[in-house]
C-alpha cells in the first residue's frame, strides 16, 4: 500500500511539473512572438529609414501612401495571396512571401522611393477597377514587365521578371 501511495505521489509530482512547464512555455511564447515581430520591424526601419510603425508588423511611408508589412502574422494562411481590398500588393518572395508592400494610388510611382526596386517576386491585385503595370528602368527607355488587373489578380511568381520592377503605373 505504501508503494502504491509513493508511486501515486510521484505521478502527481510529474504531472504538476509537466503542467507548470506547459504553462511557462505558453506564457513566454506569445511575448516572444511579439518581440520577434518588433525586432523585424525595427530591423526593417533601420535598413529602410523614413517609415513610421503603424501597428503590428506594418510600416507606413509617404504619409500612408505605401505600407510595408514586414512579416505575416497569420501563419495559417502562408503561401496564399492576402492583399486587403482596395490595394495592390507585391511580395518580396514568390508565392506571396513577406515582406509585402502595398499601394493604391493611380499613375506612376517609383518603388525606389520606399526601397522596393528589384524586389517584386509575386503580386496580388485587389482593386475593383483598372490595372497595374510593373516597369523596369532600362536607361533611356522603360520596359513594361507584366501587368496585374481585375482579370489577372494573382501572380504567384512573376518569373522571368522576378526582382526587376523599378516602377509601377496604375491605370484607374
Amino acid at each position: 500500500m505504501l508503494r502504491f501511495a509513493f508511486a501515486r505521489a510521484r505521478l502527481v509530482v510529474a504531472l504538476l511539473a509537466a503542467a507548470t512547464t506547459t504553462v511557462a512555455i505558453t506564457a513566454t511564447a506569445a511575448p516572444a512572438r511579439a518581440a520577434d515581430v518588433k525586432d523585424r520591424v525595427d530591423a526593417y526601419l533601420a535598413a529602410h529609414p523614413g517609415g513610421v510603425r503603424i501597428g503590428g508588423a506594418d510600416i507606413a511611408y509617404g504619409g500612408g501612401r505605401f505600407i510595408v508589412t514586414v512579416t505575416r502574422t497569420d501563419l495559417a494562411a502562408a503561401a496564399a495571396p492576402d492583399c486587403p481590398a482596395n490595394w495592390f500588393c507585391f511580395y518580396d518572395g514568390t508565392n506571396y512571401t513577406y515582406p509585402r508592400g502595398k499601394l493604391s494610388d493611380c499613375g506612376a510611382q517609383d518603388l525606389g522611393a520606399w526601397g522596393w526596386r528589384n524586389r517584386t517576386a509575386s503580386v496580388h491585385y485587389r482593386m475593383s477597377t483598372g490595372s497595374v503595370t510593373f516597369i523596369n528602368e532600362t536607361g533611356s527607355t522603360d520596359t513594361p514587365l507584366f501587368t496585374a488587373s481585375t482579370g489577372r489578380r494573382t501572380i504567384p511568381d512573376v518569373a522571368p521578371y522576378r526582382d526587376m520592377a523599378d516602377y509601377v503605373y496604375r491605370t484607374c
